[in-house]
């Protein structure tokens, strides 16, 4: 039995400036963090020649065309397995609309189980991304951008670039023990409790690229901004600009912010919070809030009824953390 450990992510900047359309001619960048919370996949050899598939359904089939689960099935076609195992999935929070990653977070922990459970352990976190974003967006055309598989796969507080000849160029920023503890204590992550299609929000996003190129283009240079403020230790700069980031986040599609997400967003500012963002695709999900140490209790008793979600930045991408061979 192979177990694959893989971290969702909190996508501060840049997110939109990773859809291959955009970055191809303009170049893109996000600002990125792997959390520890994560999605498990498990893969063991079965007795018969059959497929089992585990997560909220449990499949049962006979050949590769039949299981439902289209990232698993494709995860298996990359990978050349066929018949005979047993695949589950488990995660540390609800995977539906959650705004974490956690599509692409499956399809590069599948991928990493299944090549150590082929034996195949020479392959890098590079691999492992590239070939997530071929199964979600080139063989599924999924409306998305490549930052969730970047990020899954390498883990870490990152600064990723994505260049007009198609590279991508993944940046580890060391912070040191003392910023990071601070700048995660200063990061509250709370559930919306509203769950949304991001395919809707992202397909919506990527017709209007053409029209908010300018607006893509300030976001991008807020991302380089906040890299820098982060590497000079100016954690309130970041908040400051996670404010004006996610003014013009809003703008990208109708359905990033809706009524009840604006009031829980004022009330947190109000309380003293610099800025925040609703992760990943918008219209739901977990809002990330920046608050300084001082303001921290105020804004977690504005938003008192909201379920918090503790953080650590984790350093790690996926990885197999377990692995019994008879």
């Amino acid at each position: 039995m192979i177990i694959a450990q893989t971290p969702l992510r909190v996508s501060f900047f840049g997110g939109g400036t990773d859809f291959r359309s955009y970055f191809l001619e303009e170049g893109g960048c996000v600002l990125s963090t792997a959390i520890d919370k994560y999605i498990f996949v498990t893969i063991k050899k079965r007795f018969d020649d059959q497929l089992r598939v585990g997560y909220t359904e449990t499949e049962l089939v006979g050949n590769l065309e039949e299981v439902k689960h289209e990232l698993i099935r494709e995860a298996l076609r990359k990978t050349g397995i066929t018949s005979g195992v047993e695949i589950t999935t488990m995660g540390d929070i609800p995977s539906a609309g959650s705004g974490l990653g956690s599509s692409s977070t499956v399809t590069v922990g599948a991928l990493r189980a299944m090549y150590s459970y082929l034996g195949e352990n020479g392959f890098s976190a590079e691999r492992l991304a590239q070939e997530a974003c071929e199964i979600e967006i080139d063989v599924l055309g999924k409306p998305i951008g490549i930052q969730d598989q970047y990020i899954a796969a390498y883990g870490g507080f990152r600064f990723i670039e994505f260049a007009p000849d198609g590279s991508v160029r993944c940046e580890k920023l060391d912070l040191g023990d003392d910023l990071k503890q601070q700048l995660t204590e200063n990061l509250l992550l709370f559930y919306t409790g509203q769950t949304r299609k991001s395919a809707t929000i992202l397909t919506e996003q990527r017709a209007n690229i053409a029209e908010k190129k300018a607006t893509l283009g300030a976001m991008k240079e807020l991302a380089y901004a906040a890299r820098d403020e982060l590497v000079r230790g100016n954690l309130d700069s970041l908040g400051l600009l996670l404010h004006k980031s996610w003014q013009l986040k809003r703008q990208l599609a109708s359905g990033i912010s809706n009524a009840a997400i604006d009031r829980t967003y004022e009330t947190a500012l109000n309380a003293g919070a610099l800025g925040g963002k609703i992760t990943g695709a918008g219209g739901g999900g977990f809002l990330l809030i920046y608050v300084p140490q001082d303001r921290r209790r105020s804004v977690r008793a504005a938003l008192n009824g909201m379920r918090e979600l503790p953080i650590q930045l984790e350093s790690d991408g996926a990885k197999v953390i377990f692995n019994y061979r008879r």
